[in-house]
């Protein structure tokens, strides 16, 4: 699921590309620590920082999946840094923001973690508290420029009463290989009361899952992920994606659907072939779309209609019809694809922007429904993926698309893929109405 085309990345980490760009100062990318079954959650011991109410708990999840829990003062090269700063309060409480957590990013090893929990910034608290939890947004996304070798940090946002089963399964997405392309990000995290899976390594054992846009790049890998997680899978594309989609299903281990997302009746064909192979849906992951670039001034209305109805209508239809017939219930889980160009926007996308813009106001609208029968809708927002599309673009645009993130390189499909079997657990239940952007912390739509 790893497609690697980046040839400069190769060259520096290679003992001789790595003398050369040391003595001529080049950028070096790091090889990213990515997720493979059986593998521990993070590759050294952690340090607990803070003395809120939440690090006790993330300090026995850390020890009850194997990892070392370290003092502050340790020698020892970490795997992650965590800092509880739930109980920040005023601008001298930031203090911990440079002693001891300074010290302890320093020792951060390759594709480290640095993970800070926060409340929320609130209208209502005092400006003085507000003013402290909402440094911490700044903070993060700066200190996740300056960390290196494939490092990235996080900050997770819960609600006060939430309990820690409402967030496990966040911490362990950040803290773990699996969010390896995941960097400057803020989550919050609500409260909803759910159970861990029985096997971390196998959260979605049982699931049924429909991924669209399945027959190659992204949606292959989304559909492989959510296999090895567990899930059973339906691989839907076009009918002239046939032969492709049929050798993605086998290889998760599922079945080929082949429909048109913008037909009448996708919706129902969905419903009923998950109904007849596997007795129900509880993934829905919207991946399918296209773009059809041109410069505003010179768009045909065909273009612009055919982007829209793909990308975004599509996804209102088929979603209403599901709730609706109560195809999707308690424990379903809605995961659309929309993008950083929907961000930050993009010349020649005007179209293809205002879908994926069109996705968040969507998903950010639906997630109190959704929630209201135990289900969540999120989205993620892809930046720069190394796909067969993107190594078609010319050389020096795909070189500069690849060096604008805080990682210096494009990220693989199986990372969209990642972020979005983490919002499909059932443990994820608590994180609803969200968009995360796989992105590296791409300097579009920062």
């Amino acid at each position: 699921m790893t497609t690697s085309t980046d040839r400069y990345r190769s060259f520096v980490n290679s003992p001789l590309g790595s003398s050369i760009g040391k003595r001529l100062g080049l950028p070096r990318p790091a090889e990213l620590r990515r997720h493979s079954p059986g593998s521990p959650l993070l590759d050294g011991p952690a340090v607990v920082l803070g003395s809120g109410a939440l690090a006790p708990d993330v300090t026995l999840l850390l020890k009850a999946a194997g990892v070392a829990v370290v003092d502050a003062d340790s020698p020892d090269r970490l795997g992650a840094v965590v800092l509880d700063a739930t109980t920040l309060s005023s601008v001298a409480d930031l203090g911990v923001l440079r002693d001891p957590l300074g010290p302890a990013v320093r020792r951060l090893g390759p594709s480290g973690r640095l993970l800070v929990l926060a409340r929320a910034a609130d209208t209502t608290d005092e400006p003085a508290v507000a003013a402290a939890r909402q440094a911490l947004d700044g903070f993060v996304r700066s200190a996740a420029k300056e960390l290196r070798r494939g490092a990235t940090a996080n900050l997770v946002v819960v609600a006060e009463d939430a309990e820690p089963a409402a967030w496990e399964s966040t911490v362990r997405f950040f803290l773990s290989a699996r969010s390896a392309f995941v960097d400057g990000q803020v989550v919050r995290v609500g409260v909803a009361a759910t159970n861990a899976p029985d096997d971390w390594d196998r959260p979605l054992e049982g699931r049924v899952a429909v991924v669209t846009g399945a027959a190659q790049g992204i949606g292959a890998a989304i559909a492989q992920t959510l296999a090895r997680d567990g899930a059973r899978v339906v691989c839907a594309d076009l009918p002239a994606q046939g032969e492709r989609l049929a050798v993605v299903a086998n290889r998760a281990r599922g079945t080929a659907l082949q429909v048109d997302i913008t037909a009448a009746d996708a919706a129902e064909r969905i419903a009923a072939h998950a109904d007849e192979r596997y007795g129900g849906l509880d993934i829905l992951v919207h991946n399918a779309g296209i773009t059809r670039d041109k410069l505003l001034v010179n768009m045909p209305e065909a273009q612009w209609s055919a982007v829209l109805a793909v990308n975004l209508e599509s996804q209102l239809r088929i979603n209403e019809h599901l709730l609706e017939q109560k195809v999707l219930g308690s424990g379903a889980r809605v995961v659309c694809a929309a993008s950083t160009s929907g961000i930050a926007g993009n010349r020649g996308q005007t179209n293809y922007a205002a879908s994926k813009a069109g996705i968040i106001g969507m998903v950010r609208s639906a997630a109190p429904a959704f929630a209201d029968i135990g289900a969540t809708i999120n989205a993620v927002a892809p930046g720069f993926i190394e796909t067969e599309m993107t190594a078609r673009m010319p050389f020096a645009t795909r070189e500069v698309a690849r060096r604008i993130c805080s990682l210096q390189q494009g990220g693989q499909p199986v990372d969209v893929a990642e972020t979005i079997g983490w919002l499909a657990q059932t443990a994820s239940v608590a994180v609803n109405g969200q968009v995360v952007r796989v992105c590296g912390q791409s300097l579009v739509g920062a």
